[in-house]
Protein backbone atom coordinates (compact mmCIF):
# COMPACT_ATOMS: atom_id res chain seq x y z
CA UNK A 1 0.00 0.00 0.00
CA UNK A 2 1.35 3.41 -0.99
CA UNK A 3 1.08 6.28 1.46
CA UNK A 4 -0.06 9.72 0.37
CA UNK A 5 3.01 11.81 -0.42
CA UNK A 6 1.32 15.16 -0.99
CA UNK A 7 -1.95 17.07 -0.61
CA UNK A 8 -3.12 19.92 -2.81
CA UNK A 9 -3.30 23.34 -1.20
CA UNK A 10 -7.06 23.78 -1.66
CA UNK A 11 -7.73 20.33 -0.17
CA UNK A 12 -5.45 21.11 2.76
CA UNK A 13 -7.32 24.35 3.52
CA UNK A 14 -10.61 22.44 3.55
CA UNK A 15 -9.19 19.73 5.79
CA UNK A 16 -7.90 22.35 8.25
CA UNK A 17 -11.38 23.97 8.16
CA UNK A 18 -9.94 27.27 6.93
CA UNK A 19 -12.31 26.96 3.95
CA UNK A 20 -15.70 25.29 3.93
CA UNK A 21 -15.74 24.57 0.18
CA UNK A 22 -13.28 24.13 -2.64
CA UNK A 23 -14.66 27.29 -4.25
CA UNK A 24 -13.98 29.29 -1.11
CA UNK A 25 -10.44 27.90 -0.92
CA UNK A 26 -9.90 28.82 -4.59
CA UNK A 27 -10.96 32.43 -3.97
CA UNK A 28 -8.78 32.76 -0.87
CA UNK A 29 -5.78 31.51 -2.83
CA UNK A 30 -6.51 33.67 -5.91
CA UNK A 31 -6.87 36.75 -3.70
CA UNK A 32 -3.33 36.22 -2.38
CA UNK A 33 -4.45 35.51 1.17
CA UNK A 34 -2.60 32.20 1.53
CA UNK A 35 1.14 31.82 2.01
CA UNK A 36 3.21 28.65 1.69
CA UNK A 37 6.69 28.69 3.20
CA UNK A 38 6.41 32.46 3.73
CA UNK A 39 5.55 33.24 0.08
CA UNK A 40 2.16 34.07 -1.43
CA UNK A 41 0.99 30.98 -3.32
CA UNK A 42 -1.37 31.63 -6.27
CA UNK A 43 -1.82 27.97 -7.28
CA UNK A 44 -4.65 26.06 -5.64
CA UNK A 45 -3.16 22.82 -6.95
CA UNK A 46 0.18 23.43 -5.26
CA UNK A 47 1.37 20.08 -3.94
CA UNK A 48 2.18 20.31 -0.25
CA UNK A 49 4.52 17.83 1.38
CA UNK A 50 5.45 17.18 5.00
CA UNK A 51 7.25 20.16 6.48
CA UNK A 52 5.57 22.80 4.29
CA UNK A 53 4.20 25.72 6.31
CA UNK A 54 0.81 27.17 5.33
CA UNK A 55 -0.42 30.54 6.65
CA UNK A 56 -3.87 32.12 6.37
CA UNK A 57 -5.71 34.76 8.42
CA UNK A 58 -3.28 34.71 11.33
CA UNK A 59 -3.23 30.92 11.53
CA UNK A 60 -0.32 28.69 10.58
CA UNK A 61 -0.05 24.96 10.02
CA UNK A 62 2.87 22.67 9.28
CA UNK A 63 1.94 19.87 6.89
CA UNK A 64 2.41 16.39 8.34
CA UNK A 65 1.41 13.76 5.80
CA UNK A 66 1.55 11.05 8.47
CA UNK A 67 -1.48 12.56 10.22
CA UNK A 68 -3.54 13.53 7.14
CA UNK A 69 -6.02 11.08 5.65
Amino acid sequence: MTSIEYIKLDQFLKQMQAASTGGQAKLMIQDGLVRVNDEVEPRRGRKLVSGDRVQFAGQAWVVDMATLR
